[in-house]
């Protein structure tokens, strides 16, 4: 008898961001981390930072409506930037987050990086998704890009090549 589950599905497409559940989970996304922050420690993307070139926004769907979002940003080079990775918050822990990193990290190579970094903060609110990252092998790192590290902040990398 195989008791194996079968890993979710979801449909992960390049979003325009002109929806408004797309445009609802980004908000969603912006106030959490100004809630989990110190002042003046947000570097997420509003709407405009996600629409520059460079920056390729994807959202998973399930059942008609977005259940997580993420973002890459070309930095230059061969290095990228994880950004706004959220998952809806009736969507937690149902393998959104990471069909969405997966579907970035082969984005990214597929684009030549050879680095995926990204951001992050400290805390419990920012526990999850630091697990996530370093079950698939993102580890602690320097500071990047234009980021000046903190005792807030903390940055993760994962080597592509």
């Amino acid at each position: 008898m195989n008791t194996s589950v079968a890993a979710p599905t979801f449909d992960i497409r390049e979003d325009d961001l002109s929806g408004a559940p797309t445009r609802e989970l980004l908000a969603y996304h912006l106030q959490q981390m100004h809630a989990n922050s110190p002042a003046g420690s947000v570097y997420a993307l509003d709407l405009s930072g996600l629409r520059q070139p460079g920056v390729t926004v994807w959202t998973a769907w399930r059942d008609g409506e977005p259940v997580a979002v993420g973002a890459l940003k070309m930095l230059g080079g061969h290095d990228a930037e994880l950004k706004s990775m959220r998952t809806h918050p009736r969507h937690l822990r149902q393998g959104a987050a990471a069909a969405m990193l997966e579907h970035i990290i082969a984005a990214a190579r597929s684009r030549g990086v050879r680095r995926l970094s990204l951001e992050t903060g400290s805390g419990p609110s920012f526990e999850p998704a630091l697990a996530l990252y370093r079950r698939r092998g993102f580890r602690n790192g320097p500071a990047f890009s234009d980021y000046t590290a903190s005792e807030f902040n903390q940055f993760l990398h994962l080597a592509l090549d």
